[in-house]
């Protein structure tokens, strides 16, 4: 049997803080610049978060697309820029390494949005068996190894609001953060070998 912890486990540790800093992309000029640093660097962590549909049948693109190296993460607001052809230098990019979580809803997402193959993604959902640890989900994945809890409270807030507030963007940058924090601990360390 593997590594594994429960929600109330979970629901006992202190909440984890990024630290880091936050760049906010709402204005094309901003996210060339953002796509420039993010080059520099062999592995990010990725996430997405679109606007929460409350009725049935109501479908909303993805409002933010979340880049994070380890001391800076990049929210590109994708309801406000759309999706610039150079985020695809990225997402297409098969050099840089995307660490992400149940990947498969965010192709979905970037599909309609962007007709390129996305390259090179990890998705942490599959990658942590080989080290032994049976939950899949980020909040007990981190939780496991790192002894504190990420905040779920903003995960149905409104992602296309006119500004993000603070504690939005604060999850945004921890959930990507997190999946490259999670990745380089996992890959950097001899942890749990069989």
């Amino acid at each position: 049997m593997g590594l594994t912890i429960s929600k109330e486990e979970v629901a006992e540790l202190p909440v984890e803080i990024f630290t880091g800093k936050i760049v906010v992309v709402s204005h094309e000029n901003e996210a060339k610049k953002a796509i420039a640093e993010l080059l520099k660097h062999s592995e990010i962590g990725f996430d997405t978060e679109t606007k929460p549909a409350f009725k049935r049948g109501q479908v909303h693109k993805v409002a933010l697309m979340q880049l994070s190296t380890t001391d800076v993460c990049y929210l590109f607001r994708l309801n406000k820029i759309g999706y610039p052809d150079e985020l695809d230098e990225i997402i297409c990019n098969p050099d840089i390494k995307k660490i992400g979580l149940s990947l498969r809803d965010d192709f979905a997402a970037i599909r309609k949005r962007s007709e390129k193959k996305p390259q090179n993604f990890i998705d942490l959902q599959t990658f942590v068996d080989q080290y032994g640890i049976d939950d899949n989900g980020l909040q007990r994945i981190y939780a496991i190894l790192f002894g504190k809890k990420i905040s779920k409270n903003q995960r149905l807030s409104n992602w296309e609001a006119h500004h993000l507030t603070e504690a939005q963007k604060s999850y945004a940058a921890i959930d990507a953060w997190a999946c490259l924090r999670i990745y380089n601990h996992l890959i950097n360390t001899k942890y749990n070998e069989k």
